[in-house]
């Protein structure tokens, strides 16, 4: 199993979701997030006032996939995630140990 977690934009969740769920990805934790990377934050203006963050808004999103599924759910996250324009997010991917769900138990990928 694999524990992927992406950091997007966050008018891109929804399409993201939509093409997840097409590749039969079951669920995923949704956390609004902010940060900074290349793009070193972003100049805004409020009330008339020109000010200057750091941190950009972002979503994160952390999805538990079987091996066999993850590559597909990089792959989506990044073609539909994608603006070609710098902030855009990343992906990281991890080994997954193990996986229980509460409700019945169940482990493993059954448990996904």
């Amino acid at each position: 199993m694999k524990f992927i977690i992406a950091v997007i934009k966050p008018f891109k969740l929804d399409e993201v979701r939509e093409a997840l769920g097409g590749l039969g990805v079951a669920g995923m934790t949704v956390t609004e997030v902010k940060g900074f990377g290349r793009q070193k934050g972003q100049t805004e203006i409020y009330r008339g006032a020109e000010y200057s963050t750091n941190m950009l808004p972002k979503v994160k999103l952390e999805i538990a996939a079987s091996d066999d599924l993850a590559p597909q759910v990089v792959e989506t996250i990044q073609q539909t995630a994608s603006t070609e324009a710098i902030g855009d997010g990343k992906i990281f991917v991890f080994d997954l140990a193990s996986a229980t769900r509460i409700r019945t138990g169940e482990t493993g990928d059954t448990a996904l």
